[in-house]
């Protein structure tokens, strides 16, 4: 068994899971995921922000509040050079915002991170967000809106009210095959 590899693909999959948790976190207005995935004297570039990851929850949070009511942080592409307790990242991203007007704002780019291990964790200690290209997307209708049961298993939420949340898993709406 090569150790080495595998403890390599062990320190990539806490860097994708810290990355994750990230998305997650502002998704969901849940400060406790992203926080997670920063050190605390992590120093943030994004946008037209510039400091820590407390702050920036924050702002960002006011931010997206404000202006969305859903926004998806999706991750794409990732490369990851691992140096003992250092490793340094490159992750593609598509952002999509549902805008409180109806519209839909999206962009893409990438997260450039330099990420450390303490005490046996990996978090992002520096992170230089690269905005490459924004636009708005035409508005549609949300598909199945209107269905009566659509949300019994739970409503989307910007909280930790959204049923992906929810232990156990269960469905609570009843069986249904449409017709063609």
């Amino acid at each position: 068994m090569d150790t080495k590899r595998l403890q390599a693909l062990l320190d990539r999959q806490d860097i994708w899971d810290c990355l994750v948790r990230f998305g997650r976190g502002m998704d969901r207005f849940d400060q406790n995921a992203f926080l997670s995935a920063f050190h605390e004297d992590a120093v943030i570039a994004a946008g037209i922000y510039v400091g820590g990851p407390s702050v920036l929850f924050d702002w960002a949070r006011d931010l997206h509040d404000q202006g969305q009511s859903a926004t998806h942080h999706n991750l794409l592409n990732h490369s990851c050079d691992i140096d003992g307790d250092t490793a340094h990242t490159e992750t593609y991203y598509l952002f999509v915002g549902r805008n409180r007007d109806d519209s839909n704002w999206i962009a893409g780019g990438r997260y450039l991170d330099r990420f450390e291990r303490r005490a046996g964790e990996w978090k992002i200690a520096t992170r230089n967000t690269v905005i490459e290209w924004s636009g708005m997307v035409p508005s549609m209708p949300i598909p199945f809106a209107d269905l009566p049961d659509i949300n019994v298993n739970g409503a989307p939420s910007r909280s930790r009210d959204d049923p992906s949340y929810q232990r156990p898993l269960t469905n609570k709406r009843a069986a249904f095959v449409p017709a063609n």
